[in-house]
This record gives structure tokens, C-alpha cells and sequence, in this order.
């Protein structure tokens, strides 16, 4: 466990709600059966989606939404927001009368204003900041989508206002500031701890202006949160949330039959059947922005060779595996784009199932009978690979009838990030969901060159026409002209095939039949409306 691990697990608010067994007490609680524990109760130090929802979904707001059917940024924490002819000056015009919570180290003396949002940016930009290594976080998502060297400067321009000036025009960055990282964080709680000489405080006893103010936590356990009652957004029906950590799928669903939970993420496709059988539960689908695919590490051989990377998309038989893993819970991918982003070619061609050409295509290469290589299988169950084992296990038998032989490996999903940042895999199944909207946080963020550095292109691939392409379609604002360079982008990745592009799936969660309220979007999850009815 890593230094922030150990930090968490000293978390707990013994003076509130005792922690016996998480059984709810009546109309005013639900309990939520997550995934795995935090990371961090600071979103801008975290990668994780569990992660996200017990933290920034939860504690936190930022200054947008958005909109959950058209997935168009609109007012959270900002009113409203101008943007200069020039593209390179965004000013947000912030929220007045937004309380923050407090904890029993701190509480606020007054509301949300710009230097919050000041706080929350300086800390992950500026590595003079105080904050910045606290906590030894790497503000993953802050630089990976470019933030670092994209803002130039944000100033306050009074307690309302805040400007931030860009080195270039960037069609993505407003949709920035409504991911999970771009929480705001209260820069009064941040002054105070300093000063106590506890600045990890701010990341591990967490203070945010978000529906729902931390009690406590037992690490592998349980989470416990009340609601705020100065919520900005309005009254939270349910006054106790508690999160129990059950990250085994199928006794997720066995908590939520005996009504030990009432709400859990992510049921196996197996499991839909008997939750759609059962009169007291309900199942939710909801359309994500996602894909799953393998990464060809493209610094290693035999992946260096463009030809053993289309070689291995023919031989991989992507029907049988959607068929068989996602059991009608997702579609077969072509693209780094889901069909649903702005930009995604429709009439893009795939690598159908083609054992004779994959055979031909590795001899030209010169790939010998028997070559060895290391796939790497998730230890996670996400919408876009609901059985990374048995998806790893199909893809090992597809190879092998090409002379392939694939070692399946795991690591603790921690590791797994880390070893896929550093390029430690041969080949990786991976994936993405969506934090924005924007297809740049697909085209650039997984395939850009320069997200070789900051470890999100897991292919470790760069072309400098792609690459021109996706950065070009950034800085143009208008609809129409930017899908067409992302159409011309996609041809390329189909031409140069550094992933196999596996699948898009839906997003699903069950619930007891009274359960009204709890919505999941492409923001994630809210339960500021949750309820039992």
C-alpha cells in the first residue's frame, strides 16, 4: 500500500455515526456497494473511477456539468463563461452563496470564490506551489490532457470572476473543467492546514462543496458520508450515504438481493438476466463514451512492425469475443473514437477475422513459428471489458492458430497502470471512458505523441501525421471542420494499427425497485437526488 493508502486508513470520525454493520436505518440512508477503496479523497492526486465516484462525484463540485443527454458542458460551480475572439482567454463567472463543508479540524468563514479555483489549478500546475508534492501526488489527468503547458496564466479578477489566458486555442479545454480532477478544493481549508504544519489533511479529511460531507473510513471496508445541508444544488433528500467496499461482482449482487445494498455499479453480463427476474431489483443501462481495446507496444518488436500489428487484428476473432464476454452489453469497435463522438467515421473499414491473411502478413515480417509474448489481462471489470480473462484467454487461443504464443499476466490494478505507463507490457488490454466528451480526450490523450511522456498512450505509438491531425482538430472550434480531421486521424490509426480496437460498451448498474433519484452519466455517478421510496 502506497504512503497515501496508509494515510487513509487512519481516517475515521469517531465522535459520528457508529461503525457497526452497514445496515441502512430506515428511509434516510442507502448504501452503495463499491468497486474497491480510494485511492484519495482528492480527485486531482487519483486515477481510478471508484476512486472518482467516493470522491469527486460525492465531496466535490467543479465549475461544469454536463448535460446528461447531449453531454454539452453547461453551469456548476461557473454561471456562465466568455471566450475570447481569439480563442486563448476563457472567464468563468463563479457561483455566489456556495457553502463548503466543514470537518473537526477546520471550518469555513466564508463561501466559494475565486481563490478556490485559483487554489485548485495552482497546486497541480505550479511545482513551487506548497501543495504540490504533498500527498506525492502527479496530477495524472492534469497533465495528460495538457493543462500543464496549455495555461499560461490564471488570474483573479475579483471574488467572482477568474480568467485563465492559454497558450493556443483549444476546442477541448472548457469540457476540462467538468472531469474529475478539475474539483475544487477550498484554498481557506488549504491556508489553515499549512499552517497546523497537517497539509495531507486536505486530501485525506476532505472539505468540498459537493452534496454529501465525509464521516469516515475504514479502509477495504466502509465509507461513510452526510448530507450537506447547505448544498447549493438543493436539498439531498437521503441524509446518510454509506459506500460498502465489496469489490467481488458476485457478491455485489448477493448484497443487493438481500437488501444489504442498495445500489451497485457495473453487474457481469451474466447477472442481467437474474436482476431482470427479480421483481425487487431493476437494472440500468445507460450509453457511454468508451472503448476497450489492446495496445500494441509499438517500442517493443515484434510490435515495432506494422505488419505483425494488422497480422494480429486479422487473426483476432472481435465478433466471437463481443458475443461471448459482453453478451449484448456492447458493440464491436473499429476506432479510438466511440460512435457516438463528434468526429467518429462511421464508414471506416475493420480487420474482419482473416486467419490466412494474418498467417501471410507474419511471414513478410519474418515472425518465426512459436514467438513468445506477454499479454497483459486487466485485474478490473469495466463497461468497455467485463471479463479481461476470459477476453485475454479468447485473444491467446486466436493467436495460437497463428504461431503466437501469448503468456496471459496480471498485476494488482495499481501496478497494472504504472507498468503500462512505464512500457513495461508487450501487449496490454486497456481501456477508456470518457471524462469530457471532447474526441481529443480519446485521439490525443491515448495516441498523441506526447502522451508517450505523461504514459496514457499505452501503445507507446507516434505518427507525426496523426499526430498533426489531432492537434490541429484542437485548436478549430467549429463542429464540421474538426470531425473531418478526426476522419482523416482514423485512417491512419486503421492503416498504421496500433491497437486492436475491441469494443464500446454500455454503461450498466442495478438498484432495489425503490431506489428513485441515483442517476450515472458521463459525469459519473450522483446521488444528490437519491432516495428510497
Amino acid at each position: 500500500m502506497n504512503a497515501r493508502g496508509k494515510t487513509l486508513m487512519a481516517l475515521a470520525f469517531s465522535a459520528l455515526i457508529p461503525a457497526g454493520a452497514a445496515a441502512a436505518a430506515g428511509k434516510d440512508t442507502i448504501i452503495y456497494c463499491s468497486e474497491a477503496s480510494p485511492e484519495s479523497f482528492n480527485p486531482q492526486l487519483a486515477s481510478s473511477g471508484p476512486t472518482f465516484v467516493a470522491s469527486s462525484q460525492t465531496l466535490y463540485n467543479r465549475l461544469i456539468n454536463f448535460d446528461p443527454e447531449k453531454n454539452t458542458p453547461i453551469p456548476s460551480l461557473a454561471t456562465g463563461w466568455t471566450i475570447s475572439p481569439d480563442g486563448k482567454t476563457y472567464t468563468f463567472t463563479l457561483r455566489q452563496g456556495v457553502k463548503f463543508n466543514s470537518n473537526k479540524y477546520f471550518k469555513p468563514t466564508r463561501d466559494f470564490n475565486a481563490d478556490d479555483v485559483i487554489f485548485s489549478v495552482m497546486r497541480q500546475k505550479d511545482a513551487s506551489n506548497p501543495y504540490h508534492k504533498v500527498s506525492g501526488g502527479s496530477y495524472e489527468y492534469f497533465h495528460d490532457v495538457g493543462l500543464d503547458s496549455l495555461i499560461q496564466d490564471v488570474k483573479k479578477i475579483d471574488d467572482y470572476h477568474v480568467q485563465f489566458v492559454l497558450s493556443e486555442p483549444n476546442a477541448a479545454f472548457l469540457a476540462d473543467w467538468g472531469m474529475d480532477f478539475a474539483s475544487i478544493l477550498s484554498a481557506e481549508y488549504a491556508d489553515a492546514m499549512l499552517k497546523k504544519g497537517t497539509p495531507e489533511f486536505v486530501d485525506t479529511w476532505p472539505i468540498g462543496t459537493g452534496p454529501y460531507a465525509l464521516q469516515q473510513y475504514k479502509v477495504d471496508s466502509l465509507i461513510r458520508y452526510v448530507a450537506n445541508p447547505h448544498y447549493w444544488g438543493g436539498e439531498v433528500p437521503t441524509k446518510h450515504l454509506i459506500f460498502s467496499i465489496t469489490p467481488n461482482v458476485e457478491t455485489r449482487l448477493a448484497k443487493l438481493q438481500t437488501n444489504e445494498c442498495q445500489i451497485i455499479p457495473a453487474p457481469s453480463p451474466v447477472q442481467f438476466a437474474v436482476i431482470k427476474n427479480n421483481k425487487d431489483l431493476t437494472l440500468h443501462g445507460v450509453e457511454a463514451l468508451n472503448v476497450g481495446y489492446l495496445a500494441f507496444n509499438t517500442a517493443k518488436k515484434p510490435f515495432d512492425d506494422v505488419r505483425v500489428r494488422q497480422a494480429l487484428n486479422y487473426a483476432t476473432d472481435k465478433k466471437a469475443i463481443v458475443n461471448a464476454v459482453f453478451m449484448g452489453s456492447g458493440t464491436v469497435a473499429k476506432s479510438m473514437l466511440p460512435p457516438h463522438s463528434l468526429g467518429y467515421a462511421s464508414d471506416l473499414p475493420d480487420y474482419g477475422y482473416d486467419v490466412a491473411k494474418a498467417k501471410a502478413l507474419l511471414a513478410q515480417a519474418g515472425v518465426k513459428e512459436g514467438t513468445e509474448v506477454t499479454l497483459w489481462s486487466m485485474p478490473v471489470q469495466r463497461p468497455y471489458n467485463p471479463n479481461s480473462r476470459r477476453v485475454a484467454e479468447m485473444i491467446q487461443s486466436d493467436w495460437a492458430k497463428v504461431g503466437i504464443k501469448a503468456k496471459i499476466t496480471t498485476f494488482e490494478w495499481g501496478e497494472y497502470l504504472a507498468g503500462i505507463r512505464k512500457g513495461e507490457h508487450d501487449a496490454a488490454l486497456y481501456g477508456w471512458m470518457s471524462d469530457n466528451g471532447d474526441p481529443d480526450n480519446f485521439a490525443d490523450t491515448l495516441l498523441g505523441c506526447d502522451s508517450i511522456k505523461t504514459g496514457s498512450n499505452a501503445a507507446r505509438w507516434c505518427d507525426k501525421d496523426y499526430d498533426s491531425l489531432v492537434k490541429k482538430a484542437r485548436l478549430v472550434s467549429e463542429p464540421a471542420a474538426r470531425a473531418a480531421l478526426y476522419v482523416q486521424a482514423q485512417a491512419i490509426f486503421y492503416r498504421q494499427a496500433p491497437w486492436i480496437a475491441l469494443a464500446n460498451g454500455k454503461t450498466f448498474y442495478a438498484t432495489r425497485s425503490n431506489v428513485s433519484g441515483y442517476s450515472v452519466s458521463l459525469m459519473g455517478s450522483d446521488f444528490s437526488k437519491a432516495k428510497l421510496n
